[in-house]
């Protein structure tokens, strides 16, 4: 079978598990993120479709609308390409405990289904070898829903495993910082809101951000060795949510 699509890819020092403190992981070296209407105009241009791209993402977007609409109402989707559903988070002390926003979460979970599970087949992954000594965000958990690289719960703590990420040095941009990607407003974490700060995880209490979606980055001069003369950014490659 003919291979269709390439991805690359670099090896990062393994701080998810403790089982061999010499492995990696690796990472996709990840192209820039695709809005519906930039889908929609590839399709057209590259004879994907066979209606205009307008066409084609005005009839997305109601799709859109309508899936949401109906996982709201509890109903589970199959669309092939990948499977949608609605799931309670929390724990329930007894069987006449109601639900209670304060301590349970809705969250919705995506998985991918069989046509696009039949596509990896097409795709070739191409190591790049290790990544430069540089910091880098492997994973984040919201520590009151239990989402993983998803939702953030302001005033509750936040779990970020990486390498590298300690926040070190005497610039005064150090820190981890939340960015709004509607409006680029960066909110940082307060230096006592940072519980644990270690190389490979540092826990934090989420500030009071206001709905919508938001880039997690840290900058920190840590470095093995002597600290670095300029601070340097690791971004997690994944849009978190205040719902």
């Amino acid at each position: 079978m003919s291979i269709l699509h390439k991805i690359k890819a670099y090896l990062y020092d393994n701080t998810l598990t403790k089982d061999n403190p010499n492995d990696f992981i690796a990472r996709t070296a990840s192209e820039r993120s695709l809005s519906v209407k930039q889908i929609c105009e590839a399709a057209a241009s590259r004879g994907g479709a066979d209606v205009s791209a307008s066409a084609m993402e005005h009839a997305t977007e109601l799709f859109l609308k309508e899936m949401a609409y109906q996982l709201c109402d509890g109903f589970s989707v199959n669309t092939g390409y990948f499977t949608a559903s609605t799931t309670i988070r929390g724990v329930f002390d007894s069987p006449s405990e109601t639900f209670n926003k304060d301590k349970h979460n809705i969250i919705f979970q995506f998985n991918q289904g069989e046509k696009l599970r039949a596509e990896i087949s097409n795709i070739e992954v191409d190591i790049l070898g290790v990544a430069e000594a540089s910091s880098v965000i492997l994973q984040v958990t919201d520590m009151k829903s239990g989402s993983v690289n998803d939702l953030l719960t302001p005033g509750r703590n936040l779990r970020i495993v990486g390498s590298k990420i300690k926040i070190m040095g005497d610039n005064p941009t150090r820190g981890v910082y939340f960015i709004n990607t509607a409006t680029q407003d960066r909110t940082m974490v307060e230096a006592f809101d940072i519980v644990t700060n270690n190389p490979s995880e540092l826990m934090v209490v989420i500030p009071a951000l206001p709905a919508g979606t938001y880039n997690l980055e840290v900058v920190t001069q840590f470095t093995q060795g002597a600290l670095l003369k300029e601070p340097r950014t690791a971004t997690l490659d994944k849009l978190l949510t205040v719902m």
